[in-house]
């Protein structure tokens, strides 16, 4: 199998992203929160590779412990949101009938909230904490997953494979798992890279304005807006995750497409 030069470097970053995220705590010269100098921005040396913070703490160790919570808050929110907008959209689409219309309206409903507002005003009123985090962002975007899985179901549901299971007496949860799923992999799996980013833009955006990951914990929404000032002195500490979010995005994508490719044989084959 031969990878595409655009694939490998995705998967080269995405991967040395996440071994970073997992593998932090012995990576990083420093504790998260571990104050080192009495320099404030102080600028890179051999000491601190990426200089210091705004209160002195090194920011290289800041970043990795960043991308960590950045990569887990994404990652369990993105699995939230599939999971849940998944099973309901394939349910809705072989149920059919007053239950794809309650839940199909409800749906409706949600998305014609912004999820930025419906966020802050969520958070506003709870308890910031990281599973709170997780579950507002998993359900807020669960219903794009929804829409998506719905309307892929649909269409595969009036399939003759998919009729000749209903014939053999199978139940609803074969229908959804063995024949429509595997079916519906390809415009999924192109679709959760794409949420999975907007999950660490979400999560950053939310952490910029304060609502997301709560100091001294790190994230990289949260580096950006604790190091915001310094630009006015020229200072770049506020630009090293902003590239880290927008290269973790290109080479996702990356990936993304890549996996799309492979997978598009999927299509219109048959189920289990």
């Amino acid at each position: 199998m031969r990878i595409p030069l655009a694939a490998l470097i995705g998967l080269f970053f995405t991967a040395l992203f996440f071994l970073t995220a997992i593998f932090a705590p012995w990576i990083a010269p420093y504790g998260m929160a571990e104050v080192v100098s009495r320099d404030i921005w102080a600028p890179s040396s051999a000491e601190f590779l990426l200089g210091t913070d705004n209160l002195g703490r090194d920011l290289l160790s800041r970043m990795i412990y960043g991308g960590r919570t950045t990569i887990f808050i994404a990652t369990a929110a993105t699995i939230l949101s599939f999971t849940t907008g998944s099973v309901l959209g394939f349910l809705a689409a072989v149920v059919g009938g007053w239950v794809d219309q309650v839940l199909s309206r409800f749906v409706d409903l949600l998305m014609s909230i912004p999820s930025l507002i419906f966020a802050l005003v969520v958070l506003s009123v709870m308890p910031v904490t990281v599973p709170v985090l997780i579950v507002v962002m998993g359900l807020l975007d669960s219903t794009r997953v929804y829409r998506l899985a719905r309307a892929v179901a649909v269409d595969i549901n009036v399939m003759d494979y998919v009729e000749a299971a209903k014939l053999r007496g199978e139940g609803r949860g074969w229908i959804i798992f063995r024949e429509i799923l595997p079916n519906a992999l390809s415009p999924l799996v192109a679709e959760m890279g794409l949420r999975f980013i907007f999950m660490v833009l979400f999560v950053s955006t939310l952490s910029f304005l304060g609502l997301g990951v709560q100091p001294p914990m790190a994230d990289w929404g949260g580096l950006v807006k604790e190091n915001a000032d310094g630009i006015v002195y020229g200072i770049g500490a506020a630009l090293y995750p902003a590239i880290a979010i927008a290269t973790l995005a290109i080479s996702v994508n990356l990936v993304a497409d890549w996996v799309l490719n492979r997978t598009t044989s999927l299509k219109g084959g048959r189920g289990g």
